[in-house]
């Protein structure tokens, strides 16, 4: 695996200032920010100074029930092809659940979610693995995510499925020692665990980023500076391997430049403090060393999961009585260790693992954006953390991609984004939530009246007038403001 050494998340809030840093090897790039015909003059700069540019997918779904989309695979293989770049990352976790294999409305988070640790998911999750590494023209590296909700009776701690995902599918791990905090302080996860179970020789490089605690969970918020517990970490971390590179996240506030270099300062002195304290020898965990279950998978907490989710929906199709019965399957057999790829699995056994797992995920999902009830084990007061976390991201990111709105609606736009999005799960992403937010503003007559309406009525025909599918829209639209 190449070095990549030390390098920032290019952000283009930041980007003269990236150009001007000393020491910044290697920078990331969100890949959905990012167009291949025209990107950003400072990352073409950056290249032909040689700095190594790696494009960070963040809209895959890799997680998903469903098989990863193919027009999201081509775009993100083009934007490594465009940058040059030497690998390419998403995450492990889901984004969109729900649709016609599970008989509800589709879904989107808008955010990352946690997979459940189980059988049944990891072996979908195996399953886009190779779909994404055959698309991709290199190397895929995934990255453990920060979770405020745990899922009822996992099988596996965080260690043993990121081990038996990268050993079945040889794909590289992005590991990120602020999720690990995050994951520590809100489910009680232990990091030191986690690195001993993790295969090490297996990472393609390293998160680091800030957060703020509050009430008892922590926040990854990527807008603060990094904390001292996830400093630990990483020198833990770099006790036990060396790792090819590490990179720090700034997604919000961002502070002086001189903040982020002394930031970047300190990622380097504490990875050269791990390396002093190293042995030498590279700890390499092996599976079953920590207590990973060789065992065929029994029917875990996703069945009952699947029972709330027919209730949540109130659809036939997703009662339990409904579902295949779990095909019996043999004990995998030993592997030699990551980078073995076994034959996969029959297609009936993919099949129904990938029912159960998306009627599971519909009715977390439901219950986080559309308001059904929450599926049974799952912690209702950090469900309601996580729904409202949800919704105040839409209202800031919606803000950030149509920041005509929030100027048009002032003070107001926060409060009424809120009060909709309580009443309209998000169904095509953020432009598409905008879009959606200001037709039902102007259809409702909860839009300021005078110049502010007219202002936000143009902004909205602006941008919704050349859709043939929306003519009908338009004239209702019409027909609303003319009576107002």
């Amino acid at each position: 695996m190449m070095r990549l050494g030390t390098g920032i998340g290019w952000r283009p809030e930041i980007a003269d200032a990236v150009e001007r840093m000393p020491g910044i090897d290697w920078v990331e790039a969100v890949a959905e920010n990012v167009c291949p015909g025209h990107l950003p003059d400072s990352l073409l700069r950056l290249r032909e100074r040689g700095v190594t540019v790696v494009p960070h997918g963040v809209s895959l779904g890799l997680g998903d029930a469903e098989r990863p989309d193919q027009g999201r695979l081509t775009a993100l293989a083009e934007r490594a092809e465009a940058l040059g770049s030497p690998l390419v990352t998403e995450h492990i976790a889901f984004v969109r659940a729900g649709g016609p294999h599970t008989a509800s409305p589709r879904l989107e988070a808008g955010h990352l979610l946690p997979v459940p640790r189980t059988r049944d998911a990891l072996d979908v999750l195996c399953e886009n693995v190779r779909i994404a590494q055959d698309a991709l023209p290199v190397p895929l590296a995934v990255e453990n995510i920060a979770a405020l909700v745990a899922w009822p009776h996992e099988e596996m701690t965080e260690g043993q499925f990121l081990y038996e995902l990268a050993d079945r599918t040889g794909v590289r791990l992005l590991v990120d020692v602020a999720n690990l905090h995050t994951n520590h302080v809100n489910r009680g996860e232990d990091p030191a665990r986690a690195l001993a179970e993790l295969p090490l020789e297996a990472i393609a490089y390293v998160h680091v980023a800030g957060g703020f605690e509050r009430d008892g969970v922590w926040h990854d918020s990527h807008a603060h500076p990094v904390p001292r517990p996830v400093l630990d970490i990483l020198t833990d971390l770099a006790s036990r391997v060396r790792p090819p590179g590490v990179l720090l996240e700034r997604d919000d506030d961002f502070p002086e430049p001189a903040d982020l270099e002394r930031e970047l300062a300190a990622i380097r002195e504490v990875v050269g403090a791990g390396a002093a304290r190293s042995p030498g020898t590279l700890a390499v965990s092996r599976p079953g060393a920590h207590g990973v279950t060789r065992e065929p998978p029994a029917r875990t907490a996703l069945l009952a999961a699947v029972g709330a989710a027919a209730d949540a929906m109130a659809t036939h199709a997703a009662a339990p009585a409904a579902l295949p019965a779990p095909a019996a399957t043999a004990a995998p057999a030993e592997p030699v260790g990551p980078g073995t790829k076994p034959e996969p699995e029959s297609e009936p056994v993919a099949e129904a693992a990938r029912l159960r797992l998306g009627l599971a995920q519909a009715a977390l999902l439901s219950a986080l954006v559309a308001g059904t009830p929450v599926p049974e084990g799952f912690d209702r007061v950090r469900l309601g953390v996580q729904a409202r976390a949800l919704a105040a991201k839409r209202a800031d990111v919606v803000a950030k991609v149509a920041p005509e709105l929030p100027l048009i609606l002032g003070s107001g736009y926060r409060a009424a984004f809120l009060a909709y999005a309580q009443r309209r799960p998000m169904r095509g992403g953020y432009r598409q939530d905008a879009l959606d937010f200001a037709e039902e503003t102007l259809l409702s007559g909860r839009s300021p009246q005078g110049r502010p309406r007219r202002e936000l009525r143009r902004w909205w025909l602006d941008r919704s007038g050349p859709a043939p599918r929306r003519t009908s829209r338009l004239r209702r639209v019409g027909r609303t403001l003319i009576r107002h």
